[in-house]
């Protein structure tokens, strides 16, 4: 099959088109034949050696697809021919790919493969956030950091779901039109004092929640951004440092930082990705959720999408189109 592999921790120009053998599913896993890949954060790590997972070279980047089923395991709810989303992990920047059935789910006819190819890495993620740690309440205003990103994108959705008021942060014309797009209608400057903004539209209060997948001096200013018992999630680091934090102030203001890693929820409750996959299956059904997608790229373009991602040129989810 055809693919995109790496063979030395360089970075996105390491990426070459090769080809190779068809991988083989093993028990409990679906093989797919993939239409669409997803490109997230942890491909451009991988492809630089900076993610705690650490593949022998050479590998397969890819977490994240949109495909058909070619075979599911014995007792599976899925057969061949099934329009599904799965997280791969590993190896979706190819022709074929292997997922866990439970991370594989059906998608309808109505959602585009390029859509869904972020569907479980995002839309997941933003489930597991707002719903399960950040205890979103009807009422409450969510500020999301980043918010014309995957993440960010797919958080704005789920929050208005769940009956939160949004205010979209994101740095430049095109991520804060991307989050306009999916619905959000108060969207700041991320390059601006936006803290202050937050703190005045909400006469002052502060917001209820902080979505972060942005960390640096964001962190900060999303901290203080908070209402007293107001929640910052710790998504992830895209600004590249990771904050530090005198707990004096968690303390004193009576807020509270949660972190918000779905991947190592899952290895100890596998049977979350099937309640959640569940919300998303309605958020779908009611018209809620509407995946976002950005650039597409085709198979041998994959080392550009990489680059547009760490140079934050990307907006909503970036899409490798494998199959038209």
């Amino acid at each position: 099959m055809r693919c995109l592999q790496i063979e030395s921790l360089d970075g996105p120009d390491a990426l070459k088109v090769a080809e190779v053998a068809d991988p083989v599913a093993g028990a409990g896993d679906v093989l797919i034949e993939v239409h669409a890949a997803g490109v997230s954060f942890p491909d451009l790590l991988l492809t630089q050696g900076l993610y705690q997972m650490k593949p022998e070279l050479p590998f397969i980047p890819g977490v994240d697809v949109s495909g058909v089923v070619k075979t599911a395991p014995e007792g599976s709810s899925l057969s061949p021919g099934d329009r599904v989303a799965a997280m791969t992990g590993l190896g979706g920047f190819a022709e074929l790919a292997v997922a866990p059935d439970l991370l594989t789910f059906p998608i309808p006819d109505s959602l585009s493969f390029e859509a869904a190819a972020g569907l479980v890495m995002n839309t997941h993620t933003a489930v597991f956030a707002l719903q399960r740690r950040g205890a979103v309440q009807p009422g409450e205003t969510v500020l999301i950091l980043g918010a014309g990103g995957g993440v960010g994108t797919a958080s704005i959705q789920v929050a208005e779901a769940l009956g939160a008021k949004v205010i979209a942060v994101a740095s430049s014309e095109a991520t804060r039109a991307a989050a306009r797009s999916v619905g959000a209608t108060t969207v700041l400057d991320g390059s601006g004092d936006w803290g202050a903004e937050a703190r005045e539209l909400t006469e002052g209060r502060g917001v209820d929640v902080v979505v972060d997948s942005v960390g640096g001096d964001a962190f900060m200013a999303g901290l203080r951004a908070l209402a007293p018992e107001g929640r910052l999630l710790v998504i992830g680091f895209a600004a590249g440092s990771i904050p530090e934090i005198a707990v004096n102030r968690i303390l004193l203001r009576n807020v509270s930082v949660v972190g918000v890693n779905w991947g190592g929820f899952l290895a100890g409750h596998p049977n979350y990705a099937t309640e959640a996959g569940e919300v998303i299956a309605k958020l779908l059904a009611d018209g809620a959720l509407r995946p976002a997608v950005g650039s597409t790229y085709q198979l041998e373009d994959g080392p550009q999408a990489l680059k547009d991602l760490a140079e934050r040129r990307a907006t909503a989810k970036s899409v490798i189109v494998v199959r038209p």
